[in-house]
């Protein structure tokens, strides 16, 4: 399979069509590949990653917007510190958006997410991210009551209406040159109990356990029906949705990394090229260097005798 069809498998590129069902969180695309060689394929993305970012910077022209989404347990972590292993840590930002605060509320529900947009040059990664806005607050209503919005602005197309804001603030920043890519970590109920479990049972990890987890997955059905509903209506060209089988966490970092790496491709990132008189001045400098380097070698001269 080539590494085209390799991602588009996990892209959606009609979500009108688009079903959850369809998307098998086990699925690792037919390859037989062991841990180890899935491993050094995923290593050398993050290579090729680095190398790409280090251009992204110096040419200062794009940014970069990565979205990660996806239940507990399902990997975000994991894939931030295994996919951007190759990349400058001056060159790649990554926020956490947890509950809104007092300040942000008092905001509309894109501001915190607006404030924290990537420069120019640099990719951004949100751990989770505006989308909160139509699934947890979809799932949990009691929250959207505490956004203070106006009542005639609460009724049922509310989401109708946060998707059209999502897709217009999309739109706006493809438009200046921020490149939106967004994955929803798709893991199955079976193996986030798995992962729940090792959490409590290993006392490295006792620290992630979150008893509100728990709660949350009883809500497993009405999340999975709020990630469907959000992905076709928000997936895009400009800002696709891909939704990364999750359940090997090897293979959803290889998907992830292949897909960053595939939106970058096209941009023909280079380093910017110094010319006319920028470039006789350094000849200039460099020419001053190299005869002070000479002149230290050299020593001072002694005489005879």
């Amino acid at each position: 399979m080539s590494s085209a069809k390799f991602i588009e498998r996990y892209r959606i590129s009609k979500p009108d069509r688009f079903r959850l069902a369809d998307f098998n969180p086990a699925d690792t695309a037919g390859l037989s590949l062991d841990k180890g060689d899935i491993k050094e394929l995923l290593e050398q993305d993050a290579d090729l990653l680095g190398d790409m970012q280090e251009r992204l910077y110096a040419e200062d022209k794009w940014s970069v917007l990565i979205v990660l989404q996806g239940m507990d347990t399902a990997g975000k972590d994991g894939v931030i510190e295994h996919v951007m292993a190759g990349v400058n840590p001056q060159g790649c930002i990554v926020h956490s958006f947890k509950a809104p605060s007092a300040e942000e509320i008092d905001h509309d529900f894109l501001w915190r997410s607006a404030i924290r947009l990537p420069e120019r040059g640099r990719i951004g990664i949100f751990n989770r991210s505006y989308y909160e806005e139509v699934l947890v607050v979809r799932v949990h209503p009691d929250l959207l009551a505490r956004q203070k919005l106006p009542s005639s602005l609460t009724g049922k197309d509310i989401w109708k209406h946060r998707f059209k804001s999502i897709r217009a603030f999309e739109r706006h920043l493809a438009r200046n040159g921020t490149i939106v890519i967004k994955f929803f970590l798709n893991i199955s109920r079976s193996e986030q109990a798995k992962r729940l479990l090792a959490r409590l049972d290993e006392p490295a990890k006792r620290w992630k356990f979150n008893a509100g987890d728990i709660a949350e997955r009883k809500l497993w059905d009405q999340y999975m029906a709020a990630y469907e509903d959000l992905i076709r209506a928000t997936s895009r060209e400009h800002a696709p949705w891909y939704v990364v089988p999750a359940d090997n966490k090897p293979f959803a970092r290889m998907v992830v990394a292949r897909a960053i790496v595939a939106a970058l491709a096209p941009l023909d990132l280079n380093f910017p090229k110094v010319g006319g008189g920028n470039l006789k001045e350094m000849q200039k400098i460099r020419a001053a260097l190299l005869n002070e380097g000479d002149a230290k070698a050299s020593g001072p001269r002694r005489k005879n005798g």
